[in-house]
């Protein structure tokens, strides 16, 4: 589970509905700053599996005094955006649909598009959609394919537990095998955000890391569209080497965050804006 240090976004982002041709969607939205001159572009920031839009709250203030609005998002299902018991409507077509209507409200296309972990596998489906809402494709420690077998066993058991208790139950006995490291929230942040999460969400998204089928030689295909794989130095979710040779294969700009891990985003901020906004500020 990723663990952002703070629920609180920065005074530059204000939490709103982002209102779609699909529906409402939760985000938190980072102008520029004033100073930083003319908007540079939007980025559209996909969180991951079990994960929201507060995973992305230490990047919005680096990348808005960079000159750049961002638009992190409560996928359907997650957190504070509402979604269904039925687990079709989380099948990965319907939240790649999803995608291209965020970026079509955002009233800025094209943009940057940002997926972290599933959320990669999420923001490449919709590019394999249709590539023109984009401007840039960032994969934030997410593979080519399904996840690495002891994470697959993960979700199974998470899986399973969600299959016969409640998420009240399934928290306590998740924070039993893993317990919060020290941060500035004390897990209230965290028990309230699993807590909201839709449980259909889980199920089918969670399935859908376990049988993702390999799709990176469509996406090299679709141009032209820069691309960019970024993840920490260790990732016990997608190895290291495979995102190495992932990039190879995409023809894409290679960044490793040193001292991270599997959140990037969350271990080292600071080093994953910088990289995110060069990357931006080249394309």
């Amino acid at each position: 589970m990723s663990r952002p240090p703070t629920f609180r976004p920065p005074s530059c982002a204000r939490a709103r509905a982002l209102r779609t041709s699909r529906g409402d969607f939760a985000v938190l939205d980072a102008e520029p700053d004033e100073s930083a001159g003319a908007r540079r572009g939007t980025v559209l920031m996909l969180p991951g599996y079990t994960g929201s839009k507060e995973d992305f709250i230490a990047l919005l203030k680096p990348i808005a005094a960079a000159g750049f609005r961002a638009v992190a998002v409560d996928g359907r299902g997650q957190y504070e955006t509402d979604g269904p018991d039925d687990e079709a409507a989380y099948a990965q077509s319907e939240l790649a649909r999803d995608v291209l209507a965020q970026a079509e409200a955002t009233g800025d296309e094209p943009v940057h598009l940002v997926g972290h972990s599933l959320g990669g596998q999420i923001a490449r489906a919709a590019v394999l959609l249709d590539a023109r809402p984009f401007r840039t494709l960032t994969l934030v420690s997410s593979g080519p394919a399904r996840i690495s077998p002891a994470q697959q066993h993960k979700v199974k058991l998470l899986s399973d537990a969600l299959a016969v208790m409640d998420m009240s139950e399934v928290w306590e006995a998740m924070r039993a095998l893993d317990p919060p490291e020290e941060a500035a929230t004390d897990g209230e942040d965290l028990r309230r955000r699993w807590l909201r999460h839709r449980p259909a969400q889980l199920l089918a998204t969670g399935r859908q890391l376990t049988v993702e089928r390999d799709r990176i030689d469509e996406l090299a295909a679709v141009g032209p569209l820069p691309k960019h794989v970024l993840s920490g130095e260790r990732d016990d979710t997608w190895p290291v080497p495979l995102l190495d040779e992932m990039a190879v294969r995409l023809g894409a700009l290679r960044t490793v965050i040193e001292g991270a891990e599997h959140s990037p985003n969350t271990d080292r901020p600071a080093p994953t804006a910088a990289a995110l906004v060069d990357f931006w500020s080249r394309n």
